[in-house]
Formats: structure tokens, C-alpha cells, sequence
């Protein structure tokens, strides 16, 4: 997601390369950012700190804590902290900071490595709206960015954040549809993503309410009525309702 984040604004104009510190601990992967990027990269989290206002908190929930044992002693009033950690609240970065440094918790998903990412933005007690506009502008560069409520990130993390995974089910299913009804693998593979990405593209466009789109194509004894039947005989609506409401609870669970 960071490499996503910085090739997004490098591409937009946003930011020079010579303006933009990576860290990790492994050698190659500095080299790589180094040289497919341009950018310039540390070893150290500290040593990364003085070199921008924005800060960047890429790492997995587990290691946030050491990662704010290092910086946060050291960040700055005129800094930015920005936590794409899920499942990390705000008040828990904020009491690692030895500052009232702005903090904008932003929950991302994956599409960003395509330039279709999602983002939703949640500010700290300290982050005003230059904070969030500038914050605004680096998501956007990688697809759309919307601001909400803390309390309502754990429902964001269910369904745009864990909802890739679900998408990539029903299109699986689909594909293997294909397949069972004598479709080569290849052809039902091209069918099911083109038409994944073309319907998701006319609702975008549109604005049309997905029922309306679903009852154009549904014509009186058709195919597509008749499949839709067999979906709701399975349950398919219910089990996507239910993935969204287990994948919230369990988001809440890992913030606590």
C-alpha cells in the first residue's frame, strides 16, 4: 500500500521523489524503492522523521506500537501523522505522541494499486481542515476519498476495505460457472472481470440504484430472472449482509 500511495502521487504531480523518505528494514527493498521510485529511503524510523511534515504510519496493526515507541517522542507540532493501520484508533496514536500532533486515521483498500482505491479519512482531536484537504488530495490521486466519523471506520474496514476479497469471490464464482456450463477457463475469466468492471463503471456513471440496474437486465422469463432466483434461493443477498456485519464486528474486536 505505500509503494501504491507513493507512485500515486508521484504520478499526480503531488510531491518530487527528492521530497519522499521510505524505511524498512530490509536492504533489497530499500534498493528497489530507490530505484524504481527515485525516492530516497533509511533504515532507521527516527532518522526518516525530520526529512517531511507528513508522516506515514505503513505497517501492520501489531507493529504500531514499536513504530510510535520510536517516532513518537520525536514528531513535531508543524508534522502530520497519517495511520493507515486498521483496526488502530486514533486516541492510541495520539497518546504515543509526545505532542498534539495532528493525526488522520485513513482506512485504504487495495484497488489503490490501480488508481481505484477507496479511502475514508477520520481526523484527530488536532487536525484541521488544511490537514484534511492535503490528505484528501494524496488518496485521490489513487482513486476516491471521502472523510467520516471515527466510529463509523469499523464499518468502512468491512465493507471497502475487506470487500476486495468478497468481489474477487463472486467473480470466482462466476468464472467457474462459466466453466461448469462448457466455457474455456480464459474466456470465462475475460466475461466475468469485463462484466464485473462494466457494471461497476455504469452504477458509478449513473448513479442509478443497483435494483434499477438489475431490473433492466431481468427481463419476464429470461435468463438473468432466472438466475436470480437460484441467487436468492441461496441466500447470496443474506451472505453478503452477513459478511459486512461479521467483518465490522471483528474490525471492533481488533481495535479494542
Amino acid at each position: 500500500m505505500a509503494e501504491a500511495l507513493i507512485r500515486g502521487v508521484l504520478d499526480a504531480g503531488l510531491v518530487p521523489a527528492n521530497r519522499i523518505v521510505a524505511t524498512d528494514v530490509r536492504p533489497e527493498r530499500r534498493e528497489q524503492l530507490e530505484r524504481d521510485l527515485g525516492i530516497g529511503t533509511e533504515a532507521d524510523n527516527r532518522a526518516a522523521l525530520p526529512f517531511g511534515r507528513l508522516v506515514f504510519l505503513t505497517v501492520k496493526p501489531q507493529d504500531v506500537p514499536s513504530v510510535l515507541g520510536e517516532i513518537g517522542p520525536a514528531t513535531e507540532l508543524d508534522q502530520l501523522v497519517v495511520s493507515i493501520a486498521a483496526g488502530v484508533p486514533l486516541a492510541r496514536i495520539q497518546s504515543a505522541l509526545a505532542r498534539p500532533t495532528p493525526v488522520i486515521r485513513v482506512m485504504p483498500n487495495t484497488p489503490a494499486l490501480v488508481r481505484q482505491g477507496m479511502a475514508v479519512l477520520a481526523l484527530g482531536p488536532h487536525a484541521d481542515e488544511d490537514d484534511e484537504a492535503l490528505v484528501l488530495r494524496i488518496f485521490n490521486a489513487v482513486g476516491r476519498a471521502i472523510t467520516l466519523p471515527e466510529a463509523q471506520l469499523d464499518a468502512v474496514t468491512a465493507l471497502s476495505g475487506s470487500g476486495p476479497a468478497f468481489v474477487c469471490m463472486m467473480v470466482e464464482s462466476l468464472i467457474d460457472g462459466g466453466v461448469r456450463v462448457g466455457l474455456p477457463r480464459d474466456v470465462a475469466t475475460v466475461l466475468a472481470i469485463q462484466t464485473t468492471l462494466g457494471t461497476a463503471e455504469m452504477l458509478a456513471r449513473t448513479g442509478e440504484h443497483p435494483a434499477r440496474m438489475k431490473d433492466m437486465v431481468t427481463s419476464p422469463g429470461g435468463t438473468a430472472i432466472t438466475g436470480v432466483h437460484a441467487l436468492e434461493r441461496g441466500g447470496f443477498r443474506a451472505a453478503c449482509i452477513e459478511a459486512i456485519v461479521v467483518a465490522t464486528e471483528r474490525s471492533r474486536e481488533l481495535g479494542r
